[in-house]
């Protein structure tokens, strides 16, 4: 099998290159995205292996089928990226449903205890041997009230760890899980009690910008918001509007960016960054922005690879494809 692989970066070829000889597959590691520029890169292949930036519209799908590409093979659990609806009877699109929700977790309780201790500012200031604590001071977190919003496997998985830290836990789902020991409430009832509010559900047309104008004003003053999802989830410019208001939030943990492409995983440093919505956002010296990691350990990217390459064996000899988008 020839799986023509986009995207790629050193970490990447770290795992899937020896797995792939296990295999018995031929990778084509190319660093560039898959575009409609790019797209005919994967001539002879049998897939195409891409990540969350891949933008795989209905024109690159139209073309990887008459291409006679068989599949789309995803390197993530989320697959808003991909024209699903454009996909269907052309190209099997198979993903990663669950590589480790405890790295995305452990991540996204990290970023807000980072953001709440200050810990960001705290290791500027004591590199230059300012070792002042003026505005450094945080919260405790325990006996405070989180907001979950998702319950699958990552926000499971966040729930049990801020169980451990004593804190009471509010819960949100589209389709609440009867078997989880959680109390669900109505999102705005969710906003309006709690001290953390964290985002882990997959971006779909009902919970695009489900952070936005109207569901800021419900929440509680002095809240913390940490998104590890997608950046949609979250409309950037009414969560500016009410960071300049200094009224709401103590502290915003982002890991995800709504226009992240072409920015995260670059290193941009000597460039011009055009997107003023970004450098807004950075300025705010509550707000600490990481460019996407959360999913970033071994055990992670470990899995990601095994799962992979796994559709591709699945697909390769005509078993059933249990990690198919449908």
């Amino acid at each position: 099998m020839k799986i023509a692989f986009y995207g790629t970066k050193s970490y990447d070829r770290l795992w899937f290159e020896p797995l792939s000889k296990e295999y018995g597959y031929r990778i084509f590691f190319i660093e560039n995205l898959l575009d409609e520029d790019t797209v005919d890169l994967a001539k002879d292949c049998d897939a195409v292996c891409v990540f969350v930036n891949d933008q795989v519209t209905k024109p690159i799908i139209d073309k990887l089928h008459e291409m006679r590409v068989k599949a789309i093979l995803l390197r993530s659990a989320g697959y808003n990226h991909v024209d699903i609806k454009a996909a269907k009877g052309k190209l099997h699109v198979l993903r990663v449903p669950s590589y480790s929700p405890e790295a995305v977790a452990e991540f996204a309780v990290a970023s807000l205890l980072s953001v709440n201790r200050r810990l960001h500012r705290a290791y500027v200031r004591t590199r230059e041997f300012n070792m002042k604590l003026d505005g450094l001071i945080g919260t405790d977190m325990c006996g405070k009230t989180a907001g979950v919003i998702g319950t699958g496997r990552i926000g499971q998985a966040m729930i049990r760890i801020l169980r451990g830290m004593g804190m009471e836990i509010l819960a949100y789902d589209v389709y609440p899980n009867p078997d989880l020991d959680v109390k669900y409430a109505e999102l705005p009832d969710l906003l309006a009690q709690s001290d953390v509010v964290t985002l882990h559900c997959p971006l779909t047309k009902e919970t695009h910008h489900i952070i936005n104008k109207k569901t800021i004003s419900q929440m509680k003053k002095g809240v913390y918001l940490v998104n590890t999802s997608r950046g949609a989830l979250v409309d950037s410019q009414a969560l500016i509007e009410a960071l300049k208001k200094n009224e709401t939030f103590l502290g915003v943990a982002l890991d995800v960016y709504e226009e992240e492409d072409g920015i995260f995983y670059e290193d941009c440093s000597e460039d011009i960054v055009k997107d003023d919505v970004l450098a807004r956002l950075m300025s705010f010296p509550n707000v600490l922005i990481t460019s996407h990691q959360g999913f970033f350990t071994k055990e992670a990217l470990k899995a990601i690879a095994l799962v992979t390459l796994e559709n591709a064996k699945m697909l390769d000899e005509g078993m059933e494809l249990v990690n198919e988008v449908l």
